[in-house]
């Protein structure tokens, strides 16, 4: 445990701020390349931020986050007390992050990574027209809404859960499709799909009726299609206190009045 060697990152509230000015006394850090567990001080936002930093990194180190921001549902409590050995008994959770392939009226390809969700958002005062395939066949021909998203289990306590989605275990190894505010088909709740599903919207009458497409925080103005698959070739490791992990949270969540 003494060899345990830990970065720390800190989000820029003063709370954040305060709580890494006192960890840095009585703990010392190095840097992230040098580390072998990054502590990542705020709240589930500051998280996601770090987390997407992390994926430009050749191997990404595992993260243990505590909550110093306001929910902080994917953090785990602050505490300053013995912080490696509580990290060398932390559970592991291996997340592996969506890929977005989106197509522009203009005919620009862009791609972004997503770890909560990828959202398909109408621009203006008129309704979307998205047409959903899976697996290259074509499972609805037109969902009139005000969008659509594709949430990951991780992602799915978030934008999806709002959404009236479906909140899905870590290990469930299933993407949530979710419509958002559908007129046509009116009674439409989305669907579960397994992870390895390739997934494409297509924007019906896209110049008439703008469609954005969000990685998580990366925006994408006016796509014709958008292609999601899940990246498998990357994974993120979040660490959690035994007893209030991740997944037991997600549990706890499903019987919240």
């Amino acid at each position: 445990m003494a060899d345990l060697k830990l970065a720390l990152l800190v989000s820029d509230s003063d709370v954040a701020e305060a709580a890494g000015a006192a960890l840095r006394e009585r703990y010392a850090f190095v840097s992230v390349r040098d580390a072998d567990v990054v502590v990542a001080l705020g709240g589930d936002g500051f998280l996601l931020h770090t987390l997407h930093e992390a994926l430009s990194a050749s191997a990404p180190k595992p993260m243990f986050g505590m909550n110093r921001g306001t929910v902080g549902f994917m953090m785990n409590e602050f505490d300053d007390g013995d912080l490696p050995a509580r990290i060398a008994a932390a559970r592991t959770f291996t997340l592996h992050p969506l890929l977005m392939t989106a197509l522009t009226v203009r005919g620009e390809t862009i791609t972004s990574p997503a770890i909560n969700e990828v959202s398909l958002l109408r621009e203006t005062r008129q309704t979307a027209k998205i047409e959903i395939a899976i697996d290259g066949q074509v499972r609805m021909e037109e969902l009139i809404c005000d969008g659509v998203l594709v949430a990951t289990p991780a992602g799915s306590t978030a934008y999806n859960l709002s959404a009236n989605g479906p909140i899905l275990p870590l290990q469930s190894d299933l993407l949530a499709l979710t419509p958002i505010s559908p007129f046509r088909p009116r009674r439409w709740r989305g669907a579960l799909l397994p992870q390895a599903s390739v997934i494409e919207f297509r924007v019906r009458e896209a110049r008439k009726r703008p469609v954005s497409a969000v990685a998580d925080q990366r925006e994408v103005r006016d796509v014709d299609c958008v292609r999601i698959v899940t990246d498998k070739s990357i994974s993120l490791q979040l660490l959690f206190d035994p007893g209030y992990a991740l997944d037991d949270r997600i549990v706890l969540e499903q019987f919240a009045s």
